[in-house]
């Protein structure tokens, strides 16, 4: 395979997979999809703003109105719409199909709607909880007893007499809601966590979705950008928080209803059924838990060398949830993960190096990593350390998957200060250096943050 050049990143013809998935961000132009190059010169605001629509449905923003895809938020999430494009335009895509980065169970979904065997991976139980009760089943009866408890819940979320309620240790809780809302919140989860201990598991997984719902609904939490945020006022020490809206426990209250409403809207239409296994693992080590050569193919989008850390953007869930007890274990388990950086994660790049035999990264790589290291050498061992656990991770990718066996990779390249990391261009090469064959790197669309920031798509087939 020739590497493609940052000049040069689209082929001459698309391969069926691209066409599908860029066919969703067409922006009315009969010319061929501009290059990076050509589009920082050529590309017109309008033209930009006539695209952002159609090119949004690429990302999280594609699954907001989109059945059980909707059920619960985050923002690094990939579309659905996306994974469906690669799914109808790929008549090579065998099953059982791996998703080995499962995030919100965007893929395990997909594939499920779409009457196909799937398995998937992550190494946060809370996004394995979330996946699988995405794909559940839900009988009438459980339905009808998540809405006697979501009644009680209400209640509870109203009841402003008796002791104070539990609330979990996020740090500067204060920033996130205002003390009506958190007291009913906390009155609200009190109950849950009693109905959890007798009902049904069906029944528990719809309430507990419902609140993890209302709690980021009645927040300070801003969704504007890529990573979440806080109002203004609510973010900085010594900055008076933003007023609370009167009535703040029954706006709980009524939140609670309307979450469990749609809840039941979406769970209620019942899904083929298939064979979906869901796996605690750790992505580097895959062939420890899966069945080794057994995979058909592989639909994901790994992590991005971006510092965007899962388990920031999920505290609030976890800690409510009790998947997180406090910051230490947070930075721990996101240390653990592929591309973490929050908390102890930061301070272990510090004292962290690559073991010997690492994979080499080649002159050009090696020329960026120094020139981030020039600026910080966090950064520049947080980029090595990234690219050392994808390695470890294809290389454990293509011992379970079967010879012949397809992987497509949603990726996005990085800039670090005035560096850009070509992260589609390592990764194409590491899949060549694991033995995969046909390996094939494709712009699927640009980001809407930096302007030489683009999302790839990466195919391979294990020989």
């Amino acid at each position: 395979m020739g590497t493609p050049q940052e000049t040069d990143l689209l082929p001459a013809s698309l391969s069926p997979s691209a066409r599908a998935v860029r066919s969703l961000s067409e922006m009315n132009q009969s010319s061929p999809a501009l290059t990076p190059q050509r589009s920082r010169s050529n590309a017109r605001a309008g033209t930009e703003s006539a695209g952002q629509t159609s090119r949004a449905e690429l990302t999280f923003r594609g699954n907001l109105a989109s059945t059980r895809h909707a059920w619960l938020r985050l923002t690094p999430a990939y579309s659905v719409r996306l994974v469906s494009g690669l799914l109808t335009a790929q008549s090579a895509l065998d099953p059982p199909f791996l998703d080995p980065f499962c995030g919100t169970g965007t893929t395990l979904l997909a594939c499920t709607e779409h009457a196909l065997d799937c398995d998937t991976v992550d190494i946060n139980p809370f996004l394995i909880w979330l996946a699988r009760s995405k794909v559940g089943s839900y009988s009438r009866a459980q339905l009808a007893e998540a809405q006697q408890g979501i009644s009680r819940m209400r209640r509870s979320a109203q009841r402003e007499q008796g002791r104070a309620a539990w609330a979990p240790p996020i740090h500067r809780i204060e920033r996130w809601w205002g003390p009506a809302t958190l007291a009913a919140l906390s009155r609200s989860n009190a109950c849950l966590e009693q109905l959890t201990q007798s009902c049904s598991r069906g029944a528990a997984n719809l309430l507990r979705l419902a609140f993890c719902q209302v709690l980021i609904e009645r927040s300070r939490a801003h969704f504007g950008h890529q990573s979440m945020s806080f109002a203004p006022g609510s973010a900085n020490a010594g900055e008076d928080l933003a007023p609370e809206p009167p009535g703040a426990a029954a706006d709980v209250a009524s939140s609670l209803g309307q979450a469990l409403e749609r809840l039941v809207a979406t769970a209620s239409p019942g899904l083929p059924a298939t064979r979906r296994r869901l796996f605690l693992a750790d992505a580097r080590r895959l062939d420890e838990k899966l069945p080794v050569a057994h995979y058909g193919s592989v639909i994901t989008s790994p992590p991005y060398a971006n510092r965007m850390s899962y388990i920031r953007e999920l505290r609030p869930y976890m800690y409510w949830l009790r998947y997180l007890e406090d910051r230490t274990r947070a930075g721990i388990l996101d240390w653990r993960a592929i591309g973490g950086t929050w908390g102890v994660a930061t301070s272990n790049l510090s004292s962290w190096s690559p073991e010997p035999g690492a994979p080499l990264l080649g002159a050009d790589i090696e020329a960026r990593l120094a020139a981030i290291a020039e600026r910080s050498l966090v950064l520049s061992s947080y980029v090595r350390k990234y690219f050392n656990d994808m390695s470890a991770h294809i290389g454990s990718l293509g011992r379970v998957l079967r010879p012949g066996g397809r992987a497509l990779f949603v990726v996005g390249n990085s800039k670090f200060y005035d560096v850009v990391v070509p992260v589609e261009q390592v990764l194409a090469r590491q899949f060549e250096a694991a033995g995969f064959s046909g390996v094939n790197v494709e712009t699927l669309r640009k980001r809407s943050s930096k302007k030489e920031l683009y999302e790839f798509l990466i195919s391979a087939r294990r020989r």
